[in-house]
């Protein structure tokens, strides 16, 4: 089956932790390592494409058999024909190495001698690529998080942190967690002064409506509340919806156009930050 940016089957390698995608995040393939084979995510977003999300954490992990995958995968990727039988003319190189899957990968155990793992298996097939995290910051107040932190900075790692919305009630709503805005910037600066970091934002409509002008204002104030405070972000990706959401909210989510993305993307860098958007 040929990759293509829709096309994010976890299952595509026929492997339990490893799996290829044509990223328009990285702009060629991204190898996925994926620590929530079970579903379970402490989140639950409402665009989330994940089939039959539980509310839970990563299973216990199979150090061994990550490695093996890894390794076998990087072989194939990196000496055979793959590429050229499974990507598209274009996006024939492997950009990064992303811990991201179906759930939140900071849940798994031990993060810290997982992320080890996966640098010394990149290492030994002299790929000098980006470990990136795609996280919700959720769990960065843990010690054991913070150590998996940084060893990934140690090895040319960086952190997309989610932030949908910047109130209690747009966090609820989007991605369906408690904790709210307050613990929401305590994560982001225990990540972003560990890590080289960007923002990951989603935005879209629902039932035809975007979000209100005190939602986006909340969300560009924590945004110059962190340049304010010197918090060192890369800056923000902008992304719409791409893919079709497998929660029960799907049919009330839209995309939005690429100019109201632009828009926002402009007020994002009148705070002084680069921003990227994704439609």
């Amino acid at each position: 089956m040929r990759l293509s940016i829709s096309n994010h089957d976890r299952d595509l390698a026929g492997l339990v932790h490893v799996y290829p995608v044509v990223s328009r995040r990285a702009q060629g393939v991204s190898i996925g390592i994926n620590l929530n084979p079970n579903n379970a995510c402490n989140y639950r977003c409402i665009y989330c494409q994940v089939p039959e999300l539980t509310r839970g954490s990563a299973p216990p992990i199979d150090l061994n058999l990550l490695e093996s995958e890894l390794t076998a995968f990087l072989e194939v990727a990196t000496q055979g024909a793959w590429m050229e039988e499974c990507v598209p003319e274009g996006s024939r190189v492997i950009r990064d190495i992303a811990f991201s899957g179906n759930g939140e990968p900071t849940s798994a155990e031990p993060f810290d001698e997982i992320v080890t793992t996966v640098a010394h298996a990149a290492d030994s097939f002299g790929l000098e690529v980006p470990l990136v995290l795609i996280t919700n910051g959720s769990l960065a107040s843990s010690a054991r998080v913070q150590r998996g932190l940084e060893v990934l900075a140690a090895n040319n790692g960086v952190a997309w942190f989610k932030l949908d919305r910047a109130t209690d009630e747009g966090i609820r709503e989007v991605n369906d967690w408690p904790g709210g805005v307050d613990a929401t910037w305590k994560n982001l600066v225990a990540t972003a002064t560990r890590i080289p970091t960007w923002i990951q934002t989603c935005m879209f409509a629902r039932d035809g409506v975007p979000p209100s002008e005190d939602e986006l204002q909340a969300y560009l104030d924590l945004l110059a509340r962190a340049q304010d405070e010197e918090l060192p972000l890369l800056g923000v990706l902008l992304y719409g919806l791409a893919r079709e959401s497998h929660q029960p909210e799907a049919s009330s989510l839209e995309r939005l156009p690429l100019e109201w993305l632009e828009s926002l993307a402009e007020r994002v860098r009148a705070l002084g930050l680069e921003c990227q958007p994704h439609h």
